[in-house]
């Protein structure tokens, strides 16, 4: 008989979440597929996650979290955030998928983790605030737009790939030259 593990369990059902719901979103996603990719009991999913939409939460907070510890907001090399956020999310583009999927659909609602999210964007704000304060970085544009914009900017490229490879081209001489336009615009307005 198999020893039972259930950390590893839990990491696969997990994983199994996260490329269902980045495929198919919340509405789209299901147990069934999630239980048997991961090799579990759709029960267990239940009992260690919660509902559908609970699981859609906790997944995409931890990679939420996992990106912001990789990349912590770092308005003293905005060039090298900029590299460390498209690299980012060129390596986990399951990310901003996620975010869309949510983006379709809370829309404008409230979500369910929104007082964490919201925390959590009050911390990178802080620290453009603080580059403000010194002098680091312009404070033309308000900290929290700032960071909407700079955010989008690194990972636009990522979400729409097919916009990319249209406007832009797929050589990797094509995307070098995308990622010097995406840091000279950063530079502009943060300046």
């Amino acid at each position: 008989m198999a020893v039972r593990d259930p950390e590893a369990t839990k990491a696969r059902i997990f994983e199994a979440a996260v490329a269902e719901f980045a495929r198919y979103g919340i509405a789209g996603a299901r147990i069934d597929r999630i239980a048997s990719e991961a090799k579990a009991n759709k029960q267990l999913i239940y009992a260690y996650f919660g509902n559908k939409a609970e699981l859609f939460t906790q997944v995409l907070e931890k990679r939420m979290l996992e990106m912001a510890v990789a990349n912590p907001v770092d308005a003293d090399d905005m060039d090298g955030w900029m590299d460390r956020l498209m690299d980012y999310h060129a390596a986990h583009p399951e990310l901003l998928r996620l975010l869309f999927w949510e983006g379709i659909e809370y829309g404008t609602d409230e979500l369910p983790d929104e007082r964490e999210r919201r925390d959590h964007y009050d911390r990178k704000v802080a620290v453009l605030a603080d580059a403000q304060a010194r002098g680091v970085i312009s404070d033309e544009i308000p900290a929290p737009h700032l960071l909407f914009m700079v955010v989008a900017l690194a990972g636009w490229s990522t979400a729409v790939p097919q916009m990319r490879r249209i406007l832009v081209g797929d050589q990797d001489a094509d995307r070098e030259r995308l990622r010097a336009s995406i840091k000279a615009a950063v530079r502009r307005i943060t300046a």
